[in-house]
């Protein structure tokens, strides 16, 4: 299984797009720091036909140390969700993609 990086996010700009190297490499780092941004600050990022990402507040809880079974408890904190939309869902499953037609 391959993972895609900055790199080959930045090379597919520049060999897509035609900016020069660098400046493809910046133009991903200034996207990618916006939805970081954004996210900190605790706003949803929505890509249309790609997904939703959203920070999510969790209370404290009781959690148990599998091991030992000694009782812990874990803090509040902010995690980070991700929900993919229904074109990408229908993308990685092959199949078409929903169109609005069908809402009506």
């Amino acid at each position: 299984m391959n993972t895609l990086t900055r790199a080959n996010l930045a090379e597919a700009i520049y060999s897509q797009v035609g900016l020069s190297r660098n400046e493809s490499a910046a133009l991903l780092e200034s996207v990618l720091e916006r939805i970081s941004a954004a996210l900190e600050s605790g706003e949803a990022v929505k890509i249309s036909a790609f997904g939703t990402f959203m920070v999510r507040q969790k209370g404290q809880r009781v959690g148990r140390n599998p091991k030992t079974g000694v009782e812990v408890p874990i803090l509040p904190r902010k995690v980070l969700s991700f929900r993919p939309s229904q074109v990408l869902k229908a993308r990685i499953n092959g199949q078409a993609a929903p169109t609005s037609d069908n809402a009506a």
